[in-house]
């Protein structure tokens, strides 16, 4: 993000997990927060109208709505990598966007096909587990040899991202009645191929990234863009097409969807996805940031302890 959206002076990172220091006058009042309790979750981290607004920093600020507690048999790195951003985008992403009716609190019965394209990821992985636990029949892409991993997160079937008949092998498979997909990579072959997979009647396709208006190629499909950070309500003061105003209904939506992991994650219904712990505090920021860009990481995610929690 620091790339695409310079922000001079702003803190970068987004997913972070620690000890409360301090607790605010309204988080007080709710008495859900104190002093020493092991929290995680997720900010704007690069936000060109609150440089304090990141999670590589030792102190972080937190919206007391969008913040979870630390189960006792998790450690801190681990819900670091659990962290708030792919689980609030999901929360978005099926629920609002594909608009699915099945929730993990109140599932649906023999739900649809959904398409997670990008299985492997941390957000790939998640999306899976929130589908089955809403009664919905995950199908994921992925690399081979990261097959096995996606299915022990509950995909109906894994398919072979660099296939070239990828859609056609996930159209035969669903019997050309696809209609929801989630493209969690977002470039322009993997649009084309989730468009390629959506079934006759056409269907929902829902992006983490922008997409060129001319892959959209079928009017029986809709596309829409999802940013996570919308979920916190507050306005995003980003450019080229990200950027939104302050939204309270989402910010509502986001508090209870909130509520709604923090009893999933409690009993134990979600498996963290696999982490790489990179040593060095700050400086273990920079290499794990030269690691992604050489696209070397697969399957893991990437967590520094910067101070002890």
């Amino acid at each position: 993000m620091a790339e695409r959206f310079p922000s001079p002076g702003a803190t970068d990172g987004c997913d972070f997990s620690g000890t409360v220091v301090g607790v605010g006058i309204d988080a007080a009042q709710s008495n859900k927060f104190r002093l020493g309790d092991r929290v995680f979750g997720a900010v704007h981290g690069s936000n060109p109208i609150d440089h304090q607004s990141g999670s590589f920093a030792e102190y972080v600020v937190v919206d007391a709505g969008f913040l979870f507690h630390t189960p006792s048999n998790i450690s801190n790195e681990t819900a670091a990598g659990i962290g708030g951003t792919g689980l609030g985008t999901l929360g978005l992403a099926l629920f609002k966007s594909l608009a699915l009716r099945g929730r993990p609190d109140k599932p649906v019965d023999n739900g649809d096909f959904v398409l997670v394209y990008g299985g492997a990821t941390s957000v790939g992985t998640m999306a899976i587990q929130l589908l089955k636990l809403s009664g919905y029949r995950p199908i994921a892409t992925c690399s081979p040899k990261n097959f096995d991993l996606v299915r022990s997160y509950g995909a109906d079937n894994v398919f072979d991202y660099s296939a070239p008949d990828v859609a056609e092998s996930i159209k035969a498979y669903t019997k050309n009645t696809l209609n929801y997909a989630l493209d969690i990579i977002t470039e322009v072959k993997t649009m084309k191929h989730c468009y390629g997979a959506i079934g006759r009647a056409g269907g929902k396709y829902t992006c983490l990234e922008k997409y060129p208006e001319h892959l959209h190629t079928r009017k029986t499909v809709t596309p829409d863009l999802v940013m996570g950070i919308s979920i916190l309500g507050k306005r995003i003061a980003l450019d080229h097409g990200y950027g939104s105003d302050e939204n309270l209904e989402l910010r509502e939506f986001g508090v209870e969807w909130y509520v709604t992991l923090q009893q999933l994650i409690g009993e134990g219904k979600l498996r963290p996805h696999p982490i790489k712990v990179l040593p060095g505090g700050f400086q273990g920021i920079l290499d794990g940031l030269s690691l992604l860009k050489s696209r070397t990481i697969s399957a893991q995610k990437l967590v520094v302890e910067i101070a002890e929690a």
